[in-house]
């Protein structure tokens, strides 16, 4: 089935009027990450050199992710004719740099990098999903809701890749829930505050980690319900070979949604 383009998008039917300005800043820096996924692309060619199949299915991924920031970007500067995607990009870019010239993923194997790949998958398909789910403007939802379904697809297309390579790394359950863990912890470092801020106060002084790390989280995490939260813990699960409907998987959503919830009205009171 052919994938989505930006004319499939019903672009004449954005509304002004139900722009969040909020939620216009977050869409800004989600721009800009999803557009870097043709670094990415480049830098999982090099790891997965040798591998046609998955170098095939990886270039139509990054083209898909490039895809997701073209559609953002042009929704953003419907809702801000001022938004400059171009300079706000070649900051981000600039800042954001990938070891694209190795021959190693960085998580030590490539079953560890696909491990990874679907923790990133989990969490870029729940942020989409709760997304779309939490705007008015009709356009911006229906990109959500499209993002949303490409990533739970590219989870699977890396979840498939992850079985096969299993097989012959063999990494052990241990070992792929710390990659899994620490990649969820990375949902914090610099990319994503980084990203606001050159979306969006690239012209208000220097960055500021800490700052910008928390005006991003304070309006992210604002959008997420617990159905998102146990859905997206389900799939971590099953990426790190555990039980994805267990006691533990339970569990974990329970203080997954605590935390987020808690972490958002402190936040939101914080920004106040």
């Amino acid at each position: 089935m052919a994938h989505w383009t930006l004319d499939d998008i019903p672009w004449e039917r954005f509304d002004a009027s139900r722009v969040d300005p909020e939620i216009l800043k977050v869409a800004k820096a989600a721009s800009l990450v999803e557009h870097n996924g043709e670094a990415y692309g480049r830098y999982l060619e090099h790891v997965f050199a040798d591998d046609p199949a998955f170098r095939e299915a990886g270039r139509r991924w990054a083209q898909e992710e490039v895809q997701h920031g073209r559609a953002l970007a042009r929704w953003a500067k419907l809702a801000d004719p001022a938004f400059d995607f171009a300079a706000a990009f070649a900051l981000f870019a600039d800042k954001i740099k990938l070891p694209i010239g190795v021959e190693r993923s960085v998580r030590g194997t490539r079953a560890g990098e696909l491990v990874a790949r679907c923790i990133v998958e989990v969490g870029t398909s729940s942020y989409y999903t709760a997304l779309a789910a939490a705007v008015e403007e009709p356009v911006l939802r229906e990109i959500c809701r499209r993002i949303a379904a490409d990533e739970i697809r590219h989870y699977k297309l890396f979840y498939t890749y992850l079985e096969a390579y299993l097989a012959r790394e063999r990494i052990g359950r241990a070992r792929r829930a710390l990659i899994a863990l620490g990649r969820l912890f990375e949902s914090e470092d610099d990319e994503l505050a980084f990203a606001y801020y050159a979306a969006n106060h690239s012209g208000d002084g220097p960055y500021e980690r800490k700052r910008y790390r928390a005006a991003y989280a304070r309006r992210a995490y604002g959008i997420y319900r617990s159905g998102h939260v146990e859905h997206a813990i389900a799939m971590a699960m099953k990426a790190a070979g555990l039980e994805p409907r267990g006691r533990l998987s339970h569990l974990l959503s329970r203080l997954a949604a605590w935390f987020i919830a808690t972490r958002a009205q402190h936040l939101a009171r914080a920004g106040a």
